[in-house]
């Protein structure tokens, strides 16, 4: 099958060793879509899968023009993927959802209708979670805290279908693991932001890429997104509260010392004194050269991409 005409939809499939679901997933898309008669094109972005993935995209490639995919060097992440599936998107409206078949192609269409409504980004909902109890109980810690630190009223933010229009993704730019925090970055941009409920399935093929890792690295990047989106135009007023939380530090051990030498302690005093500068002094330079470190990966991120495509096929 050939198609010239620039697609008006794009779906972005990050793969990363599921060889057993493509052809699947491929049938599910193209007979939801050719039901609504949405002009669509799949994005197939392989990340460094080893068992075989990417000569299934090839068929399907050769099968439909409608099929493209990138192959990565090596696995560079889930956030890496996508941002390449972005860049190499053509529609103006861009929905992504995971290769393992656990999210239902049929809730595309339900996401379109809501994006419809006047939002800019659809996220959606995996109530009922057809997952271990561990994974369903991390996931809940984790949204709830993400939720009601950032201020975004959004139930899952680690769900993978998701419905974006096109400015958000000119606007909002991905790394590290940030691909989650989407709806957090397009909120603070002024975006607006919905979430349907939509069905998930149990894995029926392949291996779960979740671990406690994941989990550490998820909250380690929240933290990352939260001063970039609430310091990185103002970085004065974290540094203020860091240094007057260290100043208020150094009065507290100043006083302490101050009362072991008027005991007559004056080595516990001095000790007490230059333990506490030096650790506070420690505390205040890791803090800094670790956002510093962050401000210079946020600049440099805009200039080259954090991913190499060794083959693109479309």
């Amino acid at each position: 099958m050939t198609n010239t005409t620039l697609p008006d939809l794009t779906i972005v499939i990050p793969v990363k060793d599921e060889r057993d679901t493509l052809h699947a997933l491929y049938e599910q898309i193209c007979a939801t879509l050719d039901r609504t008669g949405d002009h669509f094109e799949i994005i197939f972005i392989d990340d460094g899968s080893t068992d075989g993935s990417f000569d299934i995209m090839r068929e399907l490639h050769e099968k439909d023009a409608r099929v493209r995919a990138l192959r990565f060097r090596c696995n560079y992440g889930k956030s890496p993927a996508l941002a390449a599936g972005f860049a190499a998107a053509q529609g103006n409206i861009v929905v992504t959802i995971d290769a393992d078949l656990q999210d239902d192609p049929t809730e595309i269409p339900h996401l379109l209708e809501k994006l419809g409504e006047g939002y800019d980004l659809v996220s959606g909902w995996k109530k009922n979670r057809r997952d271990s109890f561990s994974k369903r109980l991390f996931s809940k810690v984790f949204n709830f805290v993400v939720s009601r630190a950032s201020g975004i009223p959004l139930h899952d933010f680690n769900c993978g279908l998701k419905c974006y229009r096109r400015e958000v993704l000119d606007q909002v730019r991905l790394y590290g693991e940030m691909h989650r925090f989407v709806p957090v970055m397009a909120g603070w941009y002024g975006f607006k932001i919905a979430e349907v409920t939509v069905t998930h399935h149990p894995r029926r093929k392949g291996r779960s890429k979740y671990g406690s890792e994941r989990v550490i690295r998820g909250f380690l990047d929240f933290g990352t997104v939260m001063f970039f989106t609430r310091y990185v135009q103002r970085p004065s007023h974290l540094f203020g509260r860091i240094g007057i939380s260290i100043g208020l530090f150094g009065f507290v051990a100043f006083v302490i010392s101050l009362v072991f030498i008027w005991m007559g302690k004056m080595e516990a005093g001095g000790i007490a004194l230059a333990s506490s500068i030096i650790l506070a002094m420690m505390s205040f330079q890791s803090v800094f050269l670790g956002l510093v470190a962050e401000m210079l990966t946020f600049l440099h991120r805009r200039e080259e991409p954090p991913y190499f495509v060794n083959e693109r096929l479309g």
